[in-house]
Parts: C-alpha cells; structure tokens; sequence
C-alpha cells in the first residue's frame, strides 16, 4: 500500500474508514493499568470469588508488551446482539448472544491484522495487550463509564468491541487522564431498577460483580440459589441493564440472525455432549458463534435456563 501522508494520518483515516474510533497512550500506561488493578484487589474492593476468576490473570501479566513499543491504540468495534434459534420440545426459540459474545475472537484478530496492514508499510507493528480493556477506554477518553460500570462509546453506547494493541510506532498523541463518568447517568438510575441482582449499588459506584447473572452464567458452579430462574434471558452474559439504558436506545433493536439448530442438535447442546463428538454440521455452528472452546457443561446449563426461564424452576442435566 502506499503511504498517503505520515503513518498516523493514514491509521487514522483507514479506522475512520472502517467505523472504528480510537484514541492512543503512550505504552508505559499499561503498566499503570495492571497497577490500578492490583491496588483495587489489595483494597479489598472485588469480591474475593470474583477477583480469583476473573482477575488472577492480570496478576501473571507484567509487561508483555515488546521492549519496543511505544504506543497503546485503544479502539472499538460496533458489535450486535446476535439471534440464535433453538428448536425444542416442538417450540421455535430464539436466545440472543449479547454484543462480543459471538465474534469477540474474531473481530480483534481481524483488527490486528489491519493494524498490520495500516503499519507494515511505515516499519511498524502491532500486537494485541492483554489488559483491562475497559479501564484502558477510560483512561484514553474514548469511553465513559456508565452507572452499571460497562463503557460507553460516543455513537455506539455499550454495542461494542474493545480491544487494546501495542505499537512501535511513536506514540502521536498520549490522550491519558482520569476516567470519567457518562454525564447522563448523573440523574439516571434506568440501569439499577431493572437490575434484577441488586448489582448495582447505591453506596459505591464499583459494581458488585460477585452479584451481576453474567458473572454466574459464565463460571462453571452451579447457579446460586437467590437466582430466580426467570431471570435468564441471555445464552450468556446479561442485557438487562443495557436493554433499560436510554443511551443504549438507539441500538435496543439492533440484532442480526445467528445460527439455528434442529431439535436433535439441541438435544445433543443440552446432554453437554463434547465438541468433539458433535457431528460436523454442529460443530461448525458453534465455532461460528465463536462458542466451540468454551465448556459443554456451562452452555447446556445456560441452554437450559434460557428454554425453561419463568416455568419456576429448571430441569435437571439430560443425560
């Protein structure tokens, strides 16, 4: 390809090309990141079930970024609720996947590979971070965060992909600084009403996560008692709080069709059966929806919640 104009310049026409807002840091934050997010475990502000599951990882991650890199390009990738059909018991259901759920893998690699692309010409590379992407959205200016601690992206609300990538190109500009809260959520409690759990206090702004339903359909423990079945709406994670959010309005109905399976296929999902053993067609549903890693356990328990959600209780595992 060639180069336009100096490399920033055509980074940042070829992301605005594609949708794609970002905002750069220099890449010594990222050391600050993983520090914030070690002084808030020291303080005891996460739960200690939540803070072993979800944050020990942060823990083994130093500095993974290569000694050259210099920049932190910190972006977002529009991202839809996903309609995924099962048929069942003589029933046609449709279960949405929430916004990354169903290209969270994909969508990042491909962003890196166009980073690649954006920067190879120029002698520069680019590497996605494993950091707390919400923070470092924060800290960039690129997002808010709203009441329910999820972050908000100018012209694209919670419906989105966020990913983070190293760079040796200089860093043009560090957009480093407080994280702010969304000015609308000063007057609005949308999200802590609908909120099922009570995740979402009113003594602290930190979410309770130990008590958000994605926390507890994304584990493999079985659902605690206090959760009412009715209360499972997604295959994983949780719209409830996005779904009530008046910034989020514009996207409520914005769901594109996903896979479908037969009363046999989901039969086989609901019986935990591994990947492995699926038949072919199957298989490459779930590697579609980006769910053929994860375990069959987990999504036949979610599967069943969803199918059965308000009949009062849950069936028991299929064998």
């Amino acid at each position: 390809m060639e180069m336009a104009g100096p490399v920033t310049e055509v980074l940042s026409a070829r992301l605005q090309e594609k949708g794609y807002p970002y905002w750069t840091v220099d890449a010594r934050h990222a050391a600050e990141l993983l520090a914030e997010i070690d002084t808030r475990r020291a303080e005891g502000q996460f739960a200690a079930e939540f803070r072993q599951e979800r944050l020990a990882h942060y823990a083994a991650v130093t500095c993974e970024a290569w000694a050259a890199a210099r920049t932190l390009i910190v972006l977002a990738v529009p991202a839809p609720q996903t309609r995924v059909v099962f048929h069942w018991e003589g029933r046609t259901q449709p279960v949405i996947l929430p916004p990354t759920y169903a290209d969270e893998t994909r969508t990042r690699r491909g962003v890196r590979d166009l980073l690649c692309e954006i920067l190879a010409p120029a002698g520069y590379d680019a590497r996605l971070a494993v950091l707390p992407f919400k923070l470092a959205a924060a800290r960039s200016g690129l997002g808010a965060y709203g009441r329910n601690n999820l972050c908000y992206v100018p012209g694209m609300g919670t419906f989105h992909n966020l990913a983070a990538y190293y760079s040796d190109m200089p860093c043009p500009e560090d957009h480093w600084g407080e994280p702010r809260m969304l000015a609308r959520c000063e007057d609005c409690l949308a999200c802590r009403r609908h909120c099922p759990t009570g995740a979402i206090p009113d003594d602290r702004f930190l979410l309770r996560a130990e008590r958000c339903l994605t926390f507890h359909n994304e584990r493999a423990s079985d659902f605690p008692a206090w959760i009412d079945p009715a209360w499972h709406a997604c295959l994983y994670g949780c719209l409830r709080c996005q779904l009530a959010c008046p910034e989020d309005r514009p996207f409520w109905t914005w769901v594109v069709d996903g896979e479908e399976f037969t009363e046999e296929e989901t039969d086989l999902l609901l019986r935990a059966v591994p990947v492995e053993a699926l038949p072919a067609a199957t298989r490459a549903k779930l590697e579609r929806l980006e769910q053929a890693d994860g375990s069959p356990a987990i999504l036949a328990r979610n599967l069943r919640a969803c199918l059965y959600a308000g009949r009062g209780s849950l069936p028991r595992e299929r064998s």
